[in-house]
């Protein structure tokens, strides 16, 4: 690392909300360079020593990238002018500073440091504003000293800024008497960071607050990993082996925690459940609204279906069979009914189906789904508008978490509800989403729960399936139409444990033997960038999408994006580019938003294109399919390039084509419901580049992922306290 001392000459761009800057930057040689970075409080005339090293821009050339800073006082008069003039202390403008050092001279700085009452012997300067100027030079002064502190123990400055928003001038203090809450109560920092700061500052490693942070971060990487609660003994390992410390130390701190009203135990049978308090109260409000809406009859007027039915048929020329027919009976008249099949099964045109009944009888009915895509889909096949779950409960920001104007103090307004692609709805989406559905609408849960279970926490639809308490439709009849398609006909052989038709010469299904992962990264590369658009007329950006099972190994997703990226959308003087700490992303590049991100209305999993990257003023634009969204370069950790994704970031979408790599490497991830899964997002084409032997593997394996979940059990128990 290089260290620069100076002084800021111009400050080209600086965002307060996240102290991003990019300076120029006066050395002690009088030379001037380009300085970006996190430096709160940027401001010309303040004199820094900067660490960092240099980097080269494609765009903007070389330039100083600081990743810590100390500030020193500007020594000369003319220096302390422009720091005390730039505006960024409260109460002093050019004018006041000008005259604050024609009063006092190169002694300004130590004037108001030490003899504060000496500001009455300047000219014009009256009381409110002496009390301003000092109060501000207060605040200047607790800023820097905390980012003096924090850095000082390896926190980043953009760390540094999110904990100083959290704690204000408090933050040494509250961090010093427990620095695990910084796990708790600041995004980004998590169990390890805090738990370094921590043995930095003198926390030994069985220190009680040291052991109930490690075992709320276990539960929540278990929580991460789909779970909603872990097992006592289960829990005691692994927070022993993350803690490093004997098991035995684990329970007592777990029963302080269960006392204290800050973790839940559950029994059930033999197994003691720990939850957080957040999941267990989800988990039991979900399934006391689902009973309750099953509870209340529900008026049905089954006199008219028939001639409901017969009008659907003329309207649209499409005849419904039988299963059909009886799934939109049982939606009709129950409180809560669930609809499962795979595809090709009718599941689109039933609830087109229910749309058209509910029209008939002036009934409203809204249709959502978990994700932009879904929903998307969902109207352009029903013709009726469908949101979703995020904006149908009309959330609005706040922080990084959720808030909806929606609940049961505002309730949704409806006689029904259709929720499609209800098996990616994790817990807390359907939390709520429950909490704002009103007793006596219809809830309609429509599903493949034979997919993936979601990315989040909990398995709703398989859970509310497997519990037995609700009616039930399987669609099992696949359409003449859908029988034509080898997609739809493989994806229902592997679902039932059967080897698929491998083709090598059908328009919609391909497969292209190679056992060698190289072989297959060049194949599956040639198959994108030439084969399908020479072919077929594809886009290999906009129409293709590379699945495949992990996100390491030659044909894992981080290595194909790189070389995807690469080769179709490679560097050029005319492709402005940023760095991040995982990739370059580039103008034109495919990316995918990795987490929620309230406040920007994007979420885990939307993909969109890069249109524009400001380097002047630190922002970058993404155009997703609704709206732009654009990033503050700080916020560029959620953004991953998205021309290759693993199949569980795929869930919800549809892609005209779909290439999968499919080989022995991913082993641990060969499983029928991923390959099930991965090859119904296509549309019109799948290509599988691999081995048969991988695909046997995965048809034979039909061990489902085991998640710790209570909602079966509670829908048909009730409390487990």
């Amino acid at each position: 690392m290089l260290q620069l001392k100076g002084t800021i000459e111009r400050v080209v761009f600086y965002n307060p909300a996240n102290h991003y800057s990019v300076l120029r930057f006066k050395l002690r040689d009088n030379q001037i360079v380009t300085v970006v970075g996190l430096i709160p409080g940027a401001a010309v005339g303040k004199e820094l020593e900067l660490t960092g090293e240099y980097t080269s821009h494609p765009q903007y050339g070389k330039q100083f990238s600081a990743t810590a800073y100390v500030e020193r006082a500007p020594l000369e008069a003319v220096g302390i002018e422009k720091y005390l003039g730039s505006g960024l202390v409260p109460g002093i403008g050019p004018g006041t500073a000008k005259r604050l050092v024609a009063h006092f001279g190169a002694d300004t700085l130590r004037v108001l440091e030490h003899s504060p009452e000496r500001l009455q012997e300047v000219p014009g300067l009256g009381a409110s504003k002496r009390a301003k100027l000092l109060n501000g030079l207060a605040g200047q002064r607790e800023v820097q000293k905390v980012m003096v502190f924090l850095q000082g123990h390896g926190i980043t400055p953009a760390y540094a800024s999110r904990i100083y928003r959290e704690y204000g001038a408090e933050t040494e203090a509250a961090i010093r008497k427990n620095p695990y809450r910084l796990a708790d109560d600041v995004f980004g920092i998590g169990f390890r960071t805090a738990d370094k700061l921590a043995r930095e500052l003198g926390f030994l490693p069985e220190e009680p607050r040291r052991l109930a942070a490690g075992i709320r971060f276990v539960l929540r990487e278990a929580e991460n990993s789909g779970h909603c609660y872990l097992p006592l003994g289960v829990l005691e390992k692994d927070a022993a082996a993350a803690l490093e410390v004997p098991p035995e130390l684990i329970a007592p701190i777990v029963e302080n925690l269960v006392q204290g009203k800050h973790l839940v135990r559950a029994v059930q049978g033999e197994e003691t459940r720990i939850y957080r308090v957040p999941v267990y109260a989800a988990e039991v409000a979900v399934a006391g609204k689902l009973r309750d809406l099953s509870r209340l009859p529900v008026p049905f007027l089954s006199e008219s279906l028939a001639a409901e039915l017969q009008a659907f048929t003329a309207r649209y020329g499409i005849a419904l069979v039988e299963a059909q027919r009886q799934a939109i009976a049982t939606a009709l008249s129950h409180g809560v009914t669930v609809i499962t099949g795979g595809p090709g099964t009718g599941k689109t045109t039933l609830v087109k189906a229910l749309v058209h009944i509910c029209e008939a009888r002036q009934w409203s009915v809204y249709l959502a789904a978990p994700t932009g895509r879904a929903a998307k889909r969902l109207q352009e096949a029903t013709g009726q508008e469908a949101k979703t779950v995020h904006r149908l409960l009309e959330y609005t920001p706040q922080q990084q978490h959720f808030h909806f104007a929606r609940n049961e103090e505002n309730p949704l307004r409806c006689d029904m509800l259709v929720l499609d692609e209800s098996s990616m709805m994790d817990l807390s989406l359907m939390y709520h989403l429950l909490r704002a559905v009103p007793l006596g609408c219809r809830l309609v849960l429509v599903g493949d729960v034979d997919q993936l279970p979601p990315v989040g926490a909990g398995n709703v639809l398989r859970d509310i399936i497997s519990s037995g308490l609700l009616p039930l439709v399987r669609l099992e009849v696949i359409f003449r139409q859908a029988k034509e398609s080898l997609i739809i006909s493989n994806a229902h052989r592997i679902n039932r444990g059967e080897f698929p038709y491998l083709a090598t010469n059908r328009r919609d299904f391909l497969f292209l033997a190679e056992d060698d992962p190289e072989r297959v990264v060049a194949c599956v590369l040639e198959v994108v960038q030439q084969r399908l658009p020479k072919l077929y007329r594809y886009h290999p950006i906009q129409d293709i999408q590379v699945l495949t099972p992990m996100r390491r190994t030659a044909t894992g997703v981080d290595n194909l994006n790189l070389l995807l990226q690469r080769a179709l959308n490679p560097p050029s003087p005319s492709k402005a580019e940023v760095q991040t700490p995982g990739t370059v992303l580039r103008l034109g590049d495919k990316v995918m938003q990795i987490r929620n991100n309230y406040t920007r209305f994007v979420y885990n999993g939307d993909v969109g294109t890069i249109v524009a990257i400001d380097g002047e003023d630190g922002e970058l634009t993404v155009a997703y399919p609704e709206r732009n969204v654009v990033y503050e370069l700080t916020e560029l950790s959620e953004l991953t390039l998205a021309y290759a994704s693993t199949v569980h970031k795929s869930q919800g979408s549809e892609y005209r084509a779909v290439v999968l790599p499919f080989t022995t490497q991913h082993y641990v991830m060969l499983q029928r419901n991923l390959l099930y899964t991965a090859i119904t997002r296509a549309r019109e084409m799948v290509v599988i580049v691999g081995s048969k032997r991988a695909v046997a593997i995965a048809v034979k394996n039909n061990k489902l992922e085991q998640r710790y979940t209570g909602l079966a059990t509670l829908l048909t128990q009730g409390w487990l306290l």
